[in-house]
């Protein structure tokens, strides 16, 4: 139960910071030249459990959790099995397939189908919008087993 209205918590704060940043007008965050997120593990290709761990990596920038405003700073979020890009300029939605560390996690446990699934990560600033130019890793592709 207190699983359920942490999650609600979570979504009902998002939702805040995502009408607080529309109505504000909000810029978009600048990334610093040569950031990037890649994904450790796994790799490209693999074959992996139903349940598998993924590992984040970082580069040119550091790892804060959402809300904090300290400059060149942000937080991962892993889209999962995502055809299309979010929008630029809006918060991050929270769905099945765009996956939240807004405690500046590296790494997360992945339960997924058997099948082929897409991985990226994203990076987002303190309030889980995409960087301008966009901090993304390149989408992997993997096949649970």
């Amino acid at each position: 139960m207190q699983s359920l209205f942490s999650r609600a918590a979570v979504a009902g704060l998002l939702m805040g910071v995502s009408l607080f940043a529309a109505a504000e007008g909000m810029p978009t965050s600048e990334a610093p030249a040569g950031a990037k997120v890649y994904i450790v593990s796994p790799k490209d290709g693999d074959t992996v459990d139903k349940t598998f761990t993924v590992k984040f990596g970082i580069e040119g920038m550091k790892l804060a959790p959402a809300g904090d405003a300290t400059p060149n700073t942000g937080h991962h979020h892993l889209l999962v099995d995502v055809t299309e890009q979010p929008p630029a300029g809006v918060p991050l939605p929270v769905t099945d397939h765009i996956l939240h560390f807004g405690k500046a996690q590296t790494e997360t446990q992945l339960t997924l189908a058997p099948g082929k699934h897409t991985l990226q990560l994203l990076l987002g600033d303190k309030y889980h919008v995409p960087f301008k130019p966009t901090v993304e890793s390149e989408k992997i592709t993997v096949t649970v087993k």
